[in-house]
């Protein structure tokens, strides 16, 4: 009778699961494919390495944990089990396919209003639950966006989510992948709300309509260039206050421009969607619900049902590349924010922190051969600077265990279609190739008389004045 309990007992830990192929390597660990032998369902385990660590777990993977516990929607990804297994921590996820990332890029994937329309519904549904939530995702980004094999669309990667409400809490304004950076945060703005996640979703919304990023910076300064050239320069008017943040420098003035001259077919409804979602002011953008319920959702043609969806041809896992599958998951590939077209150099995987601004995760075991490509012109070894502007001299100090300033002054190509991260091999970057600070850049730093190695401490710190590590 004991055998027979025995054998009846459900299986836990490790021996519940069948692991499979890796999906994707990164700063911590790897992420791999494997099958629940309990629900007999496939899922993605990422595996957190501990070794390196004197004082326990990272507080990051602490954060995402306790989130994903408490968050259950169809739109955000599913934390199925958590377990420990000799100095590693193992999350268990529900598996996803591709990202919101690879279908843009993918040219045999048609991306008409019906199919932006429901990708679009889901990523603000899914949104408007953390908001609702008192969650703060803090990392919007198409490849944070995970497609599930029934075409659903999974919001992951809650390594920067932080829980909201208090008023005038603070914190690091070093947070999303530039790209998608609002520009109160690009201006030194510590105190802020869900409008940060829209002006993201803002992004993505442009994004999904060009096929190509909208506002791609190489730089913090060249970043707001970009998006005072997109949308005009702010005035008190539009944005009352703005003159007072800690960061704030006078740009010339600029009109905003027509924006059907860049977005030739799009609806009507659509231009509308997209100015409320990308306001100067973030009293003024609208919410995640709000923008839910816009005529543009209404209006024909309807949006596609997602199980109706095209998929992408390349999936997480595909002809052994490692490096870009798995990064929604957190902390893994282009996860972090990072070149979406690197992959594993001989020695190990390159290392880098989320959105830029951290420096301070350790690089994997064995080692790092560094191998660049750049994702925007589909060049290699011509610039330094990554997907989201991390030039290469800041990546060599962080893998250096130097501590990097907290501006990045990457000098890397924009604007062009670029290529998929998944499947493709990336190129060496020769030393002479790395770039020295801009003249604006540095006549900025020289202005502002900024102590870059103490700012950045604090920030990369996320103290928050203060700010509970476990929430």
């Amino acid at each position: 009778m004991g055998e027979n309990g025995k054998a009846g007992k459900a299986k836990t830990g490790k021996e519940r699961y069948i692991k499979g192929a890796v999906l994707g390597e990164g700063t911590f660990g790897v992420v791999t494919k494997a099958e629940d032998t309990l629900t007999q369902k496939v899922v993605a385990i990422k595996k957190i390495r501990l070794g390196n660590y004197r004082e326990g777990i990272n507080f990051t993977a602490i954060r995402e944990i306790k989130l994903l516990q408490e968050l259950r929607h169809p739109h955000v990804i599913e934390l199925v089990d958590c377990f420990p297994h000799k100095r590693n921590l193992n999350l268990v996820f529900e598996c996803c396919e591709s990202d919101l990332e690879a279908v843009i890029k993918d040219k045999f994937i048609p991306l008409g209003t019906p199919e932006i329309k429901s990708y679009m519904a889901m990523t603000l549904q899914a949104v408007a639950y953390c908001h609702e939530c008192w969650v703060l995702h803090r990392d919007l980004k198409p490849n944070n966006l995970l497609i599930a094999p029934d075409g659903a669309l999974k919001l992951a990667d809650f390594g920067l989510a932080r829980v909201f409400g208090s008023p005038n809490r603070k914190w690091t304004h070093q947070v999303f992948a530039r790209w998608y950076r609002a520009p109160e945060l690009l201006l030194g703005s510590k105190t802020y709300g869900p409008g940060v996640d829209m002006w993201a979703v803002g992004c993505i919304f442009a994004e999904l309509m060009l096929r190509k990023p909208y506002l791609p910076g190489n730089s913090d300064i060249d970043q707001l260039g970009k998006i005072y050239a997109a949308l005009g320069t702010p005035t008190e008017e539009t944005w009352p206050g703005h003159t007072t943040l800690p960061d704030y420098i006078e740009f010339t003035a600029q009109t905003a421009p027509n924006l059907r001259q860049l977005f030739v077919t799009a609806p009507t409804e659509a231009l509308d969607l997209l100015q409320a979602l990308l306001a100067f002011d973030p009293s003024r953008r609208l919410s995640a619900r709000d923008a839910s319920r816009h005529p543009y959702f209404s209006s024909n043609p309807p949006a596609t049902p997602y199980q109706n969806l095209p998929r992408p041809s390349k999936i997480f896992g595909d002809d052994g590349d490692t490096a870009g599958g798995g990064g929604g998951f957190g902390g893994f590939g282009d996860g972090d924010g990072f070149d979406r077209g690197a992959r594993p150099g001989k020695k190990g995987v390159r290392f880098e922190d989320d959105a830029g601004t951290t420096g301070l995760m350790p690089p994997p075991e064995g080692g790092t051969t560094e191998r660049r490509y750049d994702r925007a012109n589909n060049n290699a070894g011509l610039v330094a600077s990554d997907a989201d502007g991390t030039d290469d001299k800041t990546m060599k100090r962080r893998k250096a265990g130097e501590t990097p300033a907290p501006m990045s002054t990457g000098h890397g190509g924009h604007g062009g279609l670029g290529v998929s991260g998944i499947g493709l091999s990336g190129m060496e970057l020769n030393s002479h190739d790395r770039p020295a600070l801009s003249t604006v850049d540095r006549a900025y730093l020289r202005k502002r008389k900024l102590d870059l190695d103490n700012a950045f401490e604090a920030a990369s710190q996320d103290i928050e004045e203060p700010d509970d590590p476990m929430e």
